[in-house]
């Protein structure tokens, strides 16, 4: 009974130390189950399982140990050393932020001290009348980025197995909260505040464990868009720069803007409708519409009408930057069609350029309002968007 006890009570930490990451990292299976409940309390509970472990390991221990054939000393020695060895390589190697680092030094460039291509893909951020943009292949890695807007802190994360670049205020209770990447739920990045150890969902900012559980963070407007595209509209931008210590890490993120990763977990299904798809999804509210990349991307202006509003969808040239905006002007709703590098209203017959400005004709100097949208894989837009439809072409 006490070499029984001593065996299943060291095999138990052994599945423990398993489970906790399992449930949490992109294992074969582990992103299916609705299981956040029981990883959460296993994830801040984990001393106190580990220290009750380790007492019933001991007691019974002792009292095996007082007379233990030989094959009894190999069987503890192997599962001993077999618990030690998945309680390192799960604890310092496979923990989420001890494989994805925070930049030692957060570096801001001017567009003429910038070393990004302009080609790059960046999550642009205004804040207090300052223009910022950080490169997708930067914080991909980083997974969120803090900075500060004339004093205000922002949050900037992105989680590339979901292609989702999400910005936020990192205020909780009125004060600036310190998060940690802890793990995934859903294929989605989740962070761990400093203070409650609650757990928060990076595609919505809301906290799904914890003692805050319900509370959302306040999403900051953003933009996915080339950096050629960014600085256009802002030439008074800063840029991220790469952190020279993460240099290989960077690299191996080169091609993701394009969708071509060499990990399944990131790499872009060029169909439409499949799980790895690129949609984009636009939110009015509390709706929300699907639209597939593929048909954006050929027809590059498609109008639309949800939750009450005419919408316009624009992409440029480069097939990456997008925009999305609300038709209705001053009461009216415009109409618009493709006209070489700009487009044009058929209401009057006005250009527009790609940032939603009237740049020639009866409403110039007229600005469309930016509609929220976004660009991601289908699997994580449909899954936390679930009333979501999807666009018809007609």
């Amino acid at each position: 009974m006490k070499k029984l006890l001593f065996l299943i009570s060291l095999l138990l930490l052994i599945i423990f130390e398993c489970l906790r990451v399992y449930l949490i990292m992109p294992m074969p299976g582990s992103q299916q189950f609705n299981s956040i409940e029981l990883a959460y309390f296993l994830g801040v509970n984990k001393w106190g399982i580990r220290l009750i472990g380790y007492a019933i390991v001991i007691f019974s221990g002792l009292l095996f140990f007082n007379n233990p054939t030989r094959k009894d000393k190999i069987v503890i020695g192997i599962l001993t050393a077999v618990y030690f060895t998945v309680f390192y390589v799960f604890t310092f190697q496979m923990e989420a932020d001890k494989m994805f680092y925070q930049p030692t030094k957060l570096t801001m460039a001017s567009l003429s001290n910038n070393k990004i291509p302009s080609k790059k893909l960046v999550i642009g951020v205004v804040v207090d009348s300052l223009a910022k943009a950080y490169p997708i292949q930067l914080i991909g890695y980083h997974h969120q980025v803090v900075d500060t807007f004339n004093g205000i802190p922002v949050m900037v994360t992105y989680c590339t197995v979901c292609r989702t670049g999400r910005v936020f205020s990192p205020m909780v209770n009125g004060k600036q909260e310190i998060f940690r990447l802890v793990g995934m739920d859903h294929f989605n990045a989740m962070f761990e505040d400093s203070r409650t150890k609650s757990w928060w969902r990076q595609a919505t900012g809301e906290c799904i464990a914890g003692p805050l559980k319900g509370y959302r963070l306040t999403e900051l407007r953003s933009e996915q868009v080339s950096l050629a595209a960014w600085s256009r509209k802002h030439p008074s931008t800063w840029v991220m720069q790469p952190d020279t210590i993460f240099k290989e890490k960077f690299e191996k993120m080169d091609t993701y803007d394009k969708g071509k990763s060499k990990g399944a977990l990131t790499k872009r299904d060029s169909s439409s409708w499949s799980a790895k798809s690129w949609v984009l999804g636009v939110q009015i509210g509390d709706s929300y519409k699907t639209y597939d990349w593929n048909i954006l991307a050929k027809q590059r202006l498609v109008e639309d009408s949800f939750a009450t509003k005419p919408i316009l969808i624009l992409i440029e040239s480069d097939t990456a930057s997008f925009h999305t905006y609300n038709r209705n002007m001053a009461g009216q709703v415009l109409h618009f069609q493709k006209k070489s590098d700009t487009i044009m209203d058929l209401n009057t017959r006005s250009l527009w350029n790609f940032d939603g400005v009237c740049i020639n004709g009866k409403l110039k100097d007229s600005v469309l309002q930016q509609v929220n949208s976004y660009q991601e894989f289908l699997h994580s837009w449909e899954y936390f968007h679930p009333s979501s439809k999807r666009f018809a072409v007609k």
